[in-house]
């Protein structure tokens, strides 16, 4: 005969498990709608030699939209390198805006950062204390991002670039249980 204890026990870490798994594969709800701030922060993403990534492209060329539209005056690009890479995320960023017509006087390089954490330290760094900013990344990783302007004390909004489609599940998941990880770890300010 079986003990019913143990399967009543195992009840709760089911609910559970469904209900983690529910939040990371469950659709992104819209942002609500909000105007930019005149400095925009473009998040890192990967570049290839000198390259930016097509992740990175699309976050650069939405910034750069806001900059022509006239929304934004000013535009911080976050992300370091790689061990051996002679090439900063920061620096690729700035190059590809330049190249494209922005002016010097109107673009930042943070050029340290690893991590998303990292980025908004280092662009915040750059900037004087209180500059409301426009976080520049995709959909999917824009919460997480909001949150950690917000913990570290930044006034921020997003304006999302556009996802690649259709938008890979692995990546929304793992956005999904950062986001559940920082929200539970915390940031630090530093």
């Amino acid at each position: 005969m079986r003990d019913r204890g143990s399967a009543a026990s195992l009840l709760p870490l089911l609910v559970l498990l469904g209900l983690l798994l529910g939040f990371v594969l469950m659709p992104r709800l819209p942002a609500p709608a909000s105007t930019p701030h005149s400095t925009a922060v473009v998040l890192g993403a990967a570049q290839y030699a000198g390259t930016p990534s097509p992740a990175f492209a699309r976050r650069l060329d939405h910034a750069l939209a806001l900059y022509r539209a006239g929304v934004v005056r000013r535009i911080v690009v976050t992300g370091g390198r790689q061990p051996g890479d002679p090439h900063t995320e920061g620096a690729v960023g700035v190059r590809y805006l330049r190249a494209a017509g922005v002016p010097a006087p109107a673009l930042l390089a943070e050029t340290k950062s690893r991590t998303t954490a990292d980025n908004l330290r280092g662009a915040r760094a750059l900037l004087p204390p209180g500059t409301p900013v426009t976080l520049v990344t995709d959909p999917a990783h824009m919460p997480r991002a909001l949150g950690l302007a917000r913990a570290l004390g930044m006034r921020a909004n997003a304006s999302p670039s556009p996802l690649n489609w259709p938008p890979d599940w692995r990546y929304r998941g793992r956005e999904r249980l950062a986001l559940l990880a920082s929200a539970v770890l915390g940031v630090r300010s530093r």
